[in-house]
């Protein structure tokens, strides 16, 4: 055979393979419940194979950092609790330097969700396990720039909500009815005609859970920073851990 039309040939015979359509199709799907149980043991060689790795993970995470004589827990206030002003003040301290070594401005206030501190810090021995607890989550510390008027309904949304958002930085106080009577940032009257630097979580500022935190900004600093990563440091710097409820939220009578 003459070579091109062999070669034509060979060509055209995959190109025809190649169009076929697969014609199977799924029936039906068969499967077989397997019981988590007793009867189910570990296997030695992978056991074997992890155990050292597991022994120095534990070692990290139960190594001693600070001491809590009291714990702190969630629902010791009805408009700051211990557990939400200890993560909110340590996350202030820990962010603070930051924001001045990157964008040389001065960090006014935090604001968490409650929502986003899953522990609490029970007295006794603290460890890095314990960050781990309270704060399970991948989320990185955000600083935003707000303008008076975003600061205004910030501060709205905290006074109408029905949960206890942690906060530090800022004292606000409420009359008998829930209507705003003052608010007070690094000690000075809140200014509306002024922008304001707020720490907080990156979930919050992509909107995450549509709680109404964040709904715009003008400006995001990503300090690349963990809070998780941010409470096990705190931990490393302090003999013992204190906080309590106080008057940064408070309603008149």
């Amino acid at each position: 055979m003459n070579p091109k039309i062999q070669h034509f040939v060979i060509i055209i015979t995959l190109f025809s393979f190649a169009c076929k359509t697969d014609q199977t199709q799924l029936t039906s799907i068969e499967g077989t419940r397997l019981n988590i149980d007793t009867s189910l043991t570990e296997i030695d060689s992978i056991e074997n194979f992890i155990s050292p790795f597991k022994e120095r993970v534990d070692t990290v995470l139960d190594s001693t950092l600070a001491y809590a004589p009291r714990s702190l827990v969630l629902n010791d206030g009805k408009r700051n609790t211990s557990m939400g002003n200890f993560v909110a003040d340590l996350v202030f301290e820990e962010t603070s330097p930051i924001v001045k070594r990157k964008i040389n401005k001065r960090l006014d206030f935090v604001v968490l969700n409650r929502g986003g501190i899953r522990s609490i810090l029970s007295e006794g021995t603290v460890t890095a396990r314990n960050g781990y607890e309270i704060m399970p989550f991948e989320n990185y510390i955000s600083v935003v720039k707000l303008n008076g008027t975003q600061v205004r309904e910030l501060i709205l949304f905290l006074t109408k909500s029905k949960r206890t958002h942690p906060f530090s930085g800022m004292e606000i106080v409420i009359d008998s009815s829930g209507s705003l009577e003052s608010v007070n940032i690094q000690g000075e009257p809140f200014d509306e005609s002024r922008s304001y630097y707020v720490a907080t979580s990156d979930y919050l500022v992509s909107g995450g859970a549509d709680i109404g935190f964040f709904p715009a900004v003008d400006s995001i600093l990503d300090t690349e920073y963990l809070l998780r990563n941010a409470i096990i440091d705190y931990f490393k710097k302090q003999d013992t851990l204190t906080a309590k409820v106080d008057d940064r939220f408070i309603q008149l009578n």
